[in-house]
């Protein structure tokens, strides 16, 4: 308990909020225009969450400014997504559920042998919760609730959910219900891909315990695509630690695409086991060449404002270079470049996806929309170290800086 000073301070928020705001509305049925009683609504990755009453009405209180999902769920009825910008004023709305539509899925999903399904949900875990030091202390309270498919060979795994998915987090102090709707991992290649939606709840514990989920939880924000777009917002990259640089390349064009390498490596495993050490190989050689460095971006020629006060328009040419100044990286990534003698700093490459030459990122530190891809630092970050998009810091990030400190003296 040598650390008590510094947790006392970490009990006061470093980050000071607008007024808060409420959302009503009631739900109803679209066919029959009754009343939805005992629906989830939520603010997907928030920890604003709530059921409506008898009368299909609800109520979120004390809800930050910045635009959001709000989700409606209910058993029988099609989910409902809603984007809401919170300014200052209350918000008002009603939404109407379709009744749901129930499709057959594949075969190959229920008649997986129960020692494949076993194989599959630890994948599952490893790819969606995570393999750090929080992730052990990560539960699947329903684990029954989830669908797996394998596909091509076993290279490729499959899931969804028809129900929410509940984690409790005992690391950072969360009871997450996940709403999944697709999960795919190409175990070969490493690529890891999921959608839906999410609700933060806050387990209880005692005042000790609470002391150490705050500690952990700052320790999950600091460095974290959240801060770093929250710093973004603000045009405060420096007091936060972060470097952004101009990074180009060009694509490895003696590298076999990856759908290429996976159809290779599903047959190289019945016939050659030269053939998969050579498409193994390919799987592990670099997808890039000619990087290079094209100076420091300044915050003003990427982020422009928007007609929205709680909305900005992140562009960049080529890629940006995400450097962390507080943390030293403790994995390997080989798709990073770095430049000889740089020193060793947590690092991020964010790319622009498809035809996307632009996202909009709001002031709660979130992209709205389609995310970018990540490489680095951000790419492992899964739902052990996952925080609500109204996460308030406990300690400045000097606080917490120096907790770290007195902690390893």
């Amino acid at each position: 308990m040598k650390l008590l000073r510094i947790f006392l301070l970490m009990m006061m928020p470093a980050i000071s909020w607008a007024q808060s705001v409420t959302i009503t509305g009631k739900i109803t049925a679209a066919d029959t225009k009754a009343a939805v009683a005992g629906a989830s609504v939520f603010l997907s990755n928030s920890s604003f969450g709530t059921s409506t009453t008898k009368d299909g009405t609800f109520i979120l209180n004390g809800l930050k400014q910045g635009q959001y999902n709000l989700v409606v769920s209910s058993v029988g009825y099609e989910d409902q997504v809603q984007v809401v910008s919170i300014n200052d004023a209350a918000v008002t709305l009603n939404v109407e559920l379709q009744p749901k539509v129930n499709e057959l899925k594949e075969v190959t999903i229920s008649t997986m042998s129960k020692s494949d399904k076993r194989e599959a949900l630890e994948q599952f875990k490893q790819d969606f919760i995570g393999t750090d030091a929080n992730a052990a202390d990560c539960k699947i309270l329903n684990p029954d609730v989830l669908n797996f498919a394998y596909h091509q060979n076993k290279t490729v795994l499959e899931a969804y959910a028809d129900q929410f998915l509940v984690i409790e987090n005992h690391a950072l102090g969360y009871r997450i219900k996940f709403l999944l709707k697709n999960f795919r991992s190409e175990l070969q290649l490493g690529n890891v891909a999921y959608a839906g939606s999410q609700v933060f709840e806050e387990m209880k514990a005692s005042k000790w315990q609470q002391k150490k989920w705050q500690q952990k939880r700052d320790e999950a924000y600091y460095g974290s695509a959240m801060h770093f777009y929250r710093s973004l917002f603000k045009d405060s990259l420096e007091e936060g630690g972060y470097r952004i640089y101009n990074l180009s390349r060009d694509v490895n064009e003696f590298r076999p695409t990856d759908s290429e390498i996976e159809a290779h490596i599903a047959k190289a495993r019945q016939l050659s086991p030269d053939s998969l050490k050579f498409w193994n190989a390919a799987a592990r050689s670099s997808r890039y060449a000619n990087q290079k460095f094209h100076g420091r971006f300044n915050v003003k020629d990427i982020l422009k404002s928007t007609v929205n006060p709680n909305l900005k328009e992140l562009t960049f040419p080529n890629h940006l270079y995400v450097v962390y100044t507080k943390k030293w990286e403790v994995n390997y990534y080989k798709e990073v470049y770095r430049s000889p003698g740089d020193l060793n700093y947590q690092t991020t490459i964010v790319s622009l996806i498809n035809d996307n030459r632009s996202v909009m990122i709001d002031k709660n530190g979130t992209v709205v929309g389609k995310s970018p891809s990540y490489e680095g630092s951000w790419s492992q970050a899964r739902l052990s170290v996952l925080l609500p998009v109204d996460y308030t810091p406990y300690s400045t990030q000097d606080q917490f800086l120096e907790s770290q400190t007195l902690k390893r003296d």
